[in-house]
């Protein structure tokens, strides 16, 4: 709190509360009220400092101390909503491409059923995550599964449920798998091999939280017309695929080097995918390859999410509720905490929460760090909006993937991830495998 004020305690702290709760409430109702996640998130968000703007306004506070947490705040949903804004375009030219469509023919080709279908995806996921982020590939496998049968929720809502857990358990052992772990890795709480360790807690993570998924898929194959021909990838689909993979590479490579935000190298890929079309399409005059086209099927309403969950937690934190966080460190210890941090993390969001860690002070050895980055990465799949990968699987699969629906199998989630934290108990403290 840069105010200097605790404000929690007072009539606009307890305000800006009340707004985050109702929203929240809103946003866990979505389906009973037919209400689209974005419109309570931004409404909060944006609401809340406008009240704690005329709370200062009323008291002869400065002004300058919410004017800096607002442009800081810009910054941050800025990064990300740009970041989302890139990966989401290059999905959409990904299916304008027929890219998913041929993966799709693939796979239910060659007949394979639901159960090796949901584990394929599984797999892909965890092992693609800490490459190309967990928000990258949870969108990429939600599509994969949408367009493999898009009328059985029966198997898409596990499938997603499944795709959310691997791609944060993926990301949870790369330093640049999720935004809490560069932040961890930045703020040099952890070496690049310290990191790594964690990929057995996070393996089994998933893997029982998979398995438990699996119980409840459909019997049988997905339907598949043997006398439809051959889908391939559309012209220019491949090249997509190349500079997808070039943009993560340097976006990766700027933030390690230069200390760039991750959107700026995405922005880059951006740049390259359209000067490719615009190639493409002089070349090939009868072609219509439009990439901004491809940007307006973008879902904006993710988008809006975003800014609205982040400037309401951001409210939270100006007016002193998240320092309550760093106050478990101090009555309950470090490891019971870290615990606590993943639940805390599925609720209010891994990034700012393990901001407020960083800044805390807190003075912990490599084996807690680890502990809180496998909880804050892992633990937003506890609710469907608790992760970006999540929340980007809402929007793909809108309707389908729901809080709802997500919350009836929360108890296989919760399951994985307690055994991650055995395992984490097991080779960090036990074995002092580190």
């Amino acid at each position: 709190m840069e105010h200097g004020l605790n404000l929690a305690h007072s009539p606009i702290g307890w305000l800006v509360l009340i707004i985050f709760t109702i929203s929240y409430i809103a946003i866990a109702m979505e389906e009973k009220l037919k209400i689209n996640k974005s419109k309570p998130a931004l409404g909060a968000g944006t609401l809340s400092f406008i009240l704690i703007g005329f709370y200062f306004l009323l008291e002869n506070l400065p002004l300058d101390p919410l004017h800096r947490e607002i442009e800081k705040i810009i910054l941050e949903v800025a990064e990300i909503f740009f970041f989302l804004f890139v990966a989401m375009t290059f999905v959409e030219t990904m299916i304008d491409r027929k890219v998913f469509d041929a993966l799709k023919y693939k796979l239910t080709s060659r007949g394979y059923s639901y159960k090796k279908l949901f584990w394929l995806t599984g797999l892909i996921a965890f092992f693609l995550s800490p490459v190309a982020d967990n928000l990258t590939t949870a969108l990429i496998l939600a599509t994969v599964i949408y367009t493999i049968d898009r009328h059985s929720p029966q198997f898409l809502v596990p499938g997603a449920i499944n795709i959310v857990v691997a791609a944060n358990a993926g990301g949870a052992w790369s330093p640049f798998g999720d935004i809490t772990t560069l932040m961890v890795w930045t703020a040099g709480k952890g070496d690049f091999i310290d990191f790594l360790a964690l990929f057995p807690a996070s393996f089994l993570n998933w893997v029982v939280t998979a398995f438990l998924l699996s119980l409840f898929l459909p019997t049988g194959k997905p339907p598949f017309d043997s006398s439809q021909p051959p889908v391939k990838i559309a012209p220019g689909g491949k090249a997509v695929i190349v500079i997808g993979i070039f943009t993560i590479i340097i976006s990766v490579v700027l933030h390690i080097l230069l200390h760039f935000p991750a959107m700026w190298g995405m922005m880059f890929g951006l740049a390259l995918l359209q000067f490719y079309f615009w190639v493409t399409r002089n070349r090939r005059p009868g072609e219509k390859i439009d990439v901004n086209l491809n940007m307006k099927k973008v879902e904006h309403d993710t988008l809006l999410f975003f800014f609205g969950i982040l400037t309401s937690v951001g409210a939270l934190a100006f007016v002193g509720w998240l320092k309550y966080i760093s106050h478990l460190y101090q009555e309950i210890g470090a490891t019971w905490a870290n615990i606590g941090v993943g639940f805390v993390s599925a609720i209010i969001d891994n990034v700012p929460v393990m901001s407020a860690i960083l800044k805390s002070g807190l003075n912990m050895d490599h084996a807690q760090w680890m502990l809180v980055t496998f909880t804050a990465g892992v633990g937003g799949s506890l609710i469907s909006f608790g992760s970006a990968a999540g929340v980007g699987v809402m929007g793909r699969l809108r309707g389908i993937y729901t809080f709802g629906n997500h919350l009836k199998f929360a108890w296989a989630i919760l399951a994985g991830y307690l055994v991650g934290i055995g395992v984490w108990y097991l080779q960090f403290e036990v074995l002092g495998w580190y």
